[in-house]
């Protein structure tokens, strides 16, 4: 496996960003925020002793989409700095998050057209759709994008212009372009490059007329895999074809029990739901997934009561009833969608493929109300699970990034 060392890091900066081309520039870096494994810390520091000097300002911007704020000492340990080299080397530096429900740091930048977005979405939606950023990008003279690529079920591969949108968008694009991944659903989108949603967010991306720059690395367990720099969507471009390789595992059957095994990075179901959505593809029809998550107790901070009313569905079951759900948040329905799978809605009756269990903090009564299985978190002993695969039991110890596929699709899917 070809690892990137940090001596190579600071060579492709370098490279990449001479500082006579930032002397007295303003430069703002996107990087995303804890819920995304990949080294931040290594990317911010080598920028920073590469430009530090040059620059008139640099600072660091979270792209959170819809996620909770961080909290200083948060960021520094994003950033893989001590809060001693806070206060010393990096004191002229600010930190901030994106609000994407504020609309006072927001600021309309256009709206893609109808016209457009039937073009982009192949004929599924026929809408203008707003176009909002946040208005600090306006502040600088360059953006810095950071992050990494993964397969990603709303989008396909992530990285590059997401990092802006939904990353640092307003509302109406984002709830737009989830929905929009939604009723294509998570087994047609997650891990394919060209999607609708793809080709929504780089018209946005377009739109954002401050320079940009993107680094776009792609991680292997710990280890740094690949860096590549540019626009982001040509950095992207790369990153998502190294993507392919390192992050999709291939299953020659489908298992009847995945214990999904959620990191600490995912702090609510909100995020910890990739552990759902990397594994559906490989999940048998009627099976059980269980997203192990002893940590969490939360279902989402942010969009709690929403969640509390509409709970957890599939796509049909919103199509079929849209007027009763159409002025719900686009994106908390769709992540309902995402996490409960592929189903049918018919004379009133929700059939779903899968069994989505919560083992967390959540309380039984709750994961009632919103649909969902529970498991008592204490009941479950992970090696249980384990070295079962011929058994038709999969055992997933870090859920939430790696992509699990079928070698043959399956007929729900697409397959023939």
């Amino acid at each position: 496996m070809s690892i990137v060392s940090p001596d190579q890091v600071s060579e492709i900066v370098a490279s990449t960003c001479p500082a006579r081309d930032y002397r007295d520039k303003k430069v703002l870096l996107i990087v995303p925020d804890g819920t995304r494994t990949a080294p931040i810390g290594l990317m911010f520091q080598t920028l920073f002793q590469q430009l530090g000097e040059a620059v008139r300002n640099m600072d660091v911007l979270i792209a959170l989409g819809t996620h909770q704020p961080m909290s200083e000492t948060a960021i520094c340990e994003r950033l893989d700095i001590s809060e001693t080299e806070r206060r010393d080397k990096y004191k002229k530096v600010r930190f901030f998050n994106h609000a994407w429900d504020d609309p006072d740091a927001l600021r309309n930048i256009g709206a893609i057209t109808a016209d457009e977005i039937s073009k982009l979405s192949g004929g599924l939606f026929a809408m203008d759709v707003p176009v909002e950023i946040n208005k600090l990008v306006y502040d600088y003279d360059q953006l810095i994008i950071i992050g990494p690529v993964f397969p990603h079920e709303v989008v396909g591969f992530s990285g590059g212009n997401k990092y802006l949108f939904p990353g640092i968008s307003g509302p109406q694009i984002l709830n737009f372009f989830h929905w929009l991944g939604a009723v294509v659903t998570n087994p047609m989108i997650i891990g394919n490059k060209w999607t609708p949603v793809r080709a929504v967010v780089d018209r946005a991306g377009a739109m954002v007329s401050v320079p940009k720059l993107c680094f776009s690395l792609v991680v292997d367990g710990k280890e740094l895999a690949g860096v590549f720099a540019g626009s982001p969507e040509s950095a992207w471009d790369q990153a998502s074809e190294l993507s392919r390789q390192r992050h999709i595992l291939y299953k020659d059957k489908p298992f009847h029990t995945i214990l999904s095994c959620a990191p600490t990075m995912y702090d609510e179901i909100w995020t910890a739901g990739k552990c759902m959505y990397k594994l559906e593809p490989v999940l048998a029809d009627g099976g059980e997934l269980i997203i192990y998550a002893p940590h969490v107790s939360e279902v989402c901070v942010t969009h709690h009561e929403t969640i509390m009313e509409v709970g957890y569905h599939c796509r049909d079951y919103f199509l079929k009833q849209w007027d009763k759900f159409k002025d719900y948040p686009w994106g908390v329905i769709a992540h309902s969608t995402h996490v409960r799978g592929i189903g049918t809605y018919e004379n009133g009756v929700e059939k779903c493929r899968a069994h989505v269990t919560l083992a967390t903090q959540i309380p039984e009564e709750v994961c009632k109300k919103i649909n969902l299985g529970y498991r008592d978190p204490n009941s479950i002993r992970i090696e249980d699970y384990a070295d079962r695969e011929d058994e038709g039991v999969l055992l997933v110890r870090k859920a939430g990034e790696m992509l699990y596929h079928l070698k043959q699709q399956p007929k729900w899917a697409g397959g023939q």
